[in-house]
Order: structure tokens, then sequence, then C-alpha cells
């Protein structure tokens, strides 16, 4: 394996890497792991639990704008929300719409005051 590139020699028996290792590059090592921790915390730390008000499925949640939502789920969402059980379960993971009771539990949640929206700049 070119641990620079993360791909494997022709013949060999390295395993496959989903990323570069960078083995042989410390410090480009530690600006991956700085970038990871900036990321999860640009992405992940301000997340909220939001509950569905019609199955009680949580999911964490994050608005960028009130027009962009971010949602993470906790649970397999076929296993947890009625919606995406009834689905063609043969479906993309990202390409399915957002059950619309858990929306309509997002937008209830800004509402309320639950759910912190930035700003939007101005134009």
């Amino acid at each position: 394996m070119d641990a620079s590139t993360g791909s494997k020699a022709p013949g060999s028996a390295a395993s496959w890497a989903k990323a570069p290792t960078f083995a042989d590059n410390p410090a480009r090592v530690e600006a991956v792991r700085a970038q990871t921790v900036a990321d999860k915390a640009n992405y992940m730390d301000e997340m909220s639990p939001v509950e569905c008000r019609t199955c009680g499925t949580c999911v964490l949640v994050r608005k960028n704008s009130f027009q962009h939502t971010s949602i993470q789920w906790t649970t397999a969402p076929s296993d947890s929300c009625p919606h995406y059980a009834d689905s063609n379960s043969t479906a993309s993971r990202t390409a399915r719409p957002t059950c619309p009771r858990l929306k309509a539990s997002i937008e209830h949640a800004v509402l309320e005051g639950l759910l912190h929206v930035p700003d939007e700049p101005a134009d």
C-alpha cells in the first residue's frame, strides 16, 4: 500500500483503505487530525435533539438557515420511523425525502424557539 495515496500496489496483498494514512508524514497526520476535530465541532457540536411529535423518533438537527437543515439519525431510520419503515427499502438513504412528520416536528421546534436558526447574512 502506498501510504501517501492509500492505494494498493499492483499485486499487493495489503488491505484497502478509504483514505490515505500519511504514515510517512507525521505533520500531515496531525494536520488531518486537527481538521477533523474542527470539522466535528463545526458540523456536529451544535446539533440539537428533536423528537418527532408523531412517532417519538429522536434525531439530531442543525439549522444553518431557514432553508438548510442537517439531520443526523441516531438510529436506523427504517427501524425507528414508520414513514421510512413503510417506504421502499431499496431506495438510497440519501435519495429519500425527509419524513413529512419529522419535518413538521423540526419546523415546530424552530417556531417554538427550541431550535436555533442563525441570522441570514445581509444582502
